[in-house]
Formats: C-alpha cells, sequence, structure tokens
C-alpha cells in the first residue's frame, strides 16, 4: 500500500462494556463495530488508553500471523486497554511469547495435540462420556447437562491427556474457575494460578526423564533434555489445562442451540454422517468469547485497509467477527450444516493457534454422538429464557442447562 492511500483520520473511540449476553446471541458492541468499518479504536473496561480492533477474516489472519504484531512486547505495556479486571501473566507464558521461542515451546507437548495423539484418548474419553450418560439416565430427568456431563466429561478428557490422575480433577476445576472468571478479583485469581503452577512444577519435575506420551510426561523429558526451562513448561502446562475447560462451555453454547433448534438436532439424529461437517459449522456460529482475548503491538508501522497503525499501538483481532464475514462465509448468520469449504477461525490462526482444536473437535463429536443417540427425547426442561448464562466471564457458555427427556 502506497503512502498516499494511507489515511492519518484516527476513526472514532467507541467504549466497549463487558456486556452479560445470554444464549448465543452475538454482541450488539462488536455488530456495530464491524459495521463501522474493517480498522476501528476500542477502549474496553479495564487498563488504559484505546487499541485497534481488526474484524474482517483476511486481516484478521494477516495480523495473526504477521512478526510485526507482538504478543511479547504487550508484556512492556500491561496497562493496555482490555477486558479482563486484571493483567498477570507469567513471563516465558507461552501466550505472551513469538517465535522461536514460542516454537520451541510449542514443540515439546506438539506430540499430545496430533491427530494421533488425540486418537489416543478417543476410547478411554469415550468410556468415561458413557459412565456419565448411564449415571444421567440412572438418576432420571430432570437434570442440568452442564453439571452431570459438560463439566466433568472436559475435565476428564484434559486431565487424562496432561497426565493429571483423576483425584486431583477436582482441584484442577477449581482453579481453573478462579482464573477464569473476573468477579473474585486480582489476588483470588493470582493464588489459583500460582497454586496450580505449583502442582504442575512438582508433577513434571517427577517425570525428567519419562517415556510417557501424556502432556506432563512430554515437558518433563524436554525440560530433561534442557530444551525448555522448568519454569517455561509450568506455564504451557497451565495454559492448556485452562484451556481445556473452555470445552465445557462450547458444547454447553452448542446444546443450547441444539436444544433451541430442534430442527437442527432432529437432522443430525436422522444424518449421522454429517455430524463432523455440523460441528464444525457450530464452531463457527457459536460467540464463544466476550469481547476479544489478548492485544498485540505492533512492532514498526503498518498499513491495514488505508489506516496506519504505528509502532507501539496496541492490535486486538476478533475471531468472532471473522466467523461472520460474508465475503467468506456467504448467509453468515445462517446455520448451514452443508457449509464447504468452513476455514472458520474459532481455534484462532497463526503461531498461536488454539493447540487443543483437534481435541475439542474429538469430545464436541463424541458428546453429540452420546447424547442425541442415548438420550433421543433431550430436550429443555424451562422455557428457552430461563437457562441461566454465565455472568462476568471472559468465556461465554450457560451456568446450568436443565433438561428433560
Amino acid at each position: 500500500m502506497t503512502e498516499e492511500t494511507i489515511t492519518e483520520i484516527l476513526p472514532p473511540i467507541r467504549h466497549w462494556p463487558a456486556l452479560d449476553l445470554n444464549g448465543v446471541d452475538f454482541d450488539p458492541v462488536l455488530t456495530e463495530l464491524m459495521r463501522e468499518g474493517p480498522v476501528t479504536r476500542i477502549q474496553l473496561p479495564n487498563g488504559e488508553g484505546w487499541a485497534w480492533l481488526v474484524t474482517r477474516y483476511e486481516d484478521v489472519r494477516m495480523v495473526t500471523n504477521d512478526p510485526r504484531f507482538s504478543r511479547e512486547a504487550v508484556m512492556d505495556q500491561p496497562e493496555v486497554t482490555r477486558l479482563a479486571p486484571h493483567f498477570i501473566p507469567a513471563r516465558g507464558a507461552v501466550g505472551f511469547l513469538d517465535p522461536p521461542d514460542h516454537t520451541r515451546l510449542r514443540r515439546s507437548v506438539a506430540a499430545a495435540f496430533t491427530a494421533k495423539g488425540v486418537e489416543r484418548i478417543r476410547e478411554k474419553s469415550r468410556r468415561m462420556l458413557d459412565e456419565l450418560v448411564d449415571e444421567l439416565l440412572q438418576d432420571g430427568p430432570p437434570a442440568d447437562l452442564t453439571a452431570t456431563v459438560l463439566t466433568p466429561f472436559p475435565i476428564a478428557v484434559i486431565c487424562e491427556l496432561m497426565g493429571v490422575p483423576a483425584a486431583d480433577r477436582h482441584g484442577m476445576h477449581t482453579w481453573t474457575q478462579l482464573i477464569l472468571s473476573s468477579s473474585h478479583g486480582k489476588n483470588v485469581s493470582e493464588k489459583a494460578r500460582n497454586e496450580m503452577g505449583a502442582y504442575f512444577a512438582d508433577l513434571i519435575g517427577l517425570r525428567e526423564g519419562s517415556t510417557g506420551e501424556d502432556v506432563a510426561s512430554l515437558l518433563g523429558a524436554a525440560v530433561g533434555r534442557g530444551e525448555v526451562t522448568l519454569e517455561e513448561a509450568v506455564g504451557l502446562a497451565v495454559l492448556l489445562q485452562i484451556g481445556g475447560e473452555a470445552v465445557t462451555n462450547n458444547s454447553g453454547q452448542m446444546f443450547y442451540l441444539l436444544l433451541t433448534r430442534p430442527d437442527l438436532a432432529d437432522r443430525l439424529r436422522t444424518e449421522p454422517d454429517i455430524r463432523p461437517q455440523a460441528i464444525d459449522e457450530l464452531l463457527r456460529y457459536i460467540p464463544h468469547r466476550n469481547a476479544v482475548g489478548l492485544s498485540r503491538i505492533a512492532l514498526e508501522d503498518v498499513g491495514i485497509r488505508g489506516v496506519r497503525i504505528r509502532a507501539g499501538d496496541a492490535v486486538y483481532v476478533s475471531y468472532l467477527s471473522a466467523n461472520r464475514d460474508p465475503s467468506v462465509f456467504p448467509y453468515p448468520e445462517t446455520i448451514d450444516f452443508s457449509r464447504s469449504p468452513n476455514p472458520h477461525v474459532s481455534f484462532g490462526f497463526g503461531p498461536h493457534y488454539c493447540p487443543g482444536g483437534m481435541l475439542a473437535r474429538l469430545e464436541s463429536e463424541l458428546l453429540v454422538d452420546a447424547l442425541l443417540d442415548r438420550v433421543p427425547g433431550l430436550r429443555l426442561a424451562v422455557p428457552r429464557e430461563q437457562v441461566p448464562f454465565k455472568k462476568g466471564a471472559l468465556i461465554r457458555g450457560p451456568e446450568a442447562l436443565p433438561v428433560t427427556w
């Protein structure tokens, strides 16, 4: 882009409050921002100043994959405007690293998250899910699907993949909830993160010579070989463990959608072959988070769509808006199970692409298979507007999903 085509007129700063949205309603502020233009300016509820927001699919993929936009540089600007009330990254944490350090750290656990690594735990995961559904059916309706299946299942699966013993699952879940909630305050979140970190430091430390295939063993072996430090390994383990529970919220929204749109559920029951493709479309459509995640800092002046982003400016991307870009997804507001191709960015893009994408797909497929096939009369036990959704959380999802059958 030539210098002449870059405008120096800054768009207005839009305040983006932390909204408590119900169901799968799309954020009305984000809708307005998308209409205003491909590059806008936002101010989030916490931190200071303003940041750029990029909403178009092509631009989101460019920013997330371009080394001129740095996650590591955010460590030097902790006051950047943000959704979370507190900013407590550990230096060296994988979410705030750039290549080549980021690449080195991700490589240490890559084997656990490949198709083969995820396939390794498919049967164990299916058995754990079947036991939960057995209990659900045995106890009879009504039930809270979130408490009985959608919460314990992802915890069991991520703990299995991480190498966390079953006896410690409950503690992991408690820490994760405290870290992810914005309503308890900074000290509570920080304490929970430190306690989870100390747990993983012990677990990884015990496995330095391990040949196991779980994440703690892979990290222990990498620390033993001197490829990553214990501090780096712990930071990565904490991030992966917390990320593993995101499936609870995603699947909660997914089943809320299927139970409030019985036509979609009926189609998945009668056409099981389309389930993997349908799950991808549901992942594209579901607004899995509030506002935006982590920012990046421009390391030099960059032009995007005729707007000059200056060195030092904070930039956010919205994967939610990218998934609704009509130039890539025709009729983006329509749930189309035959949508193909479907290159959604629900798991991110570029070096920071969510390593658990394949694992989340596996869990979603197992959940859809088990609940639609084994509980054919599954339906909401309350009117849709009475389903309680999480308040004050960074990740969206139902607090409870009351069902009957």
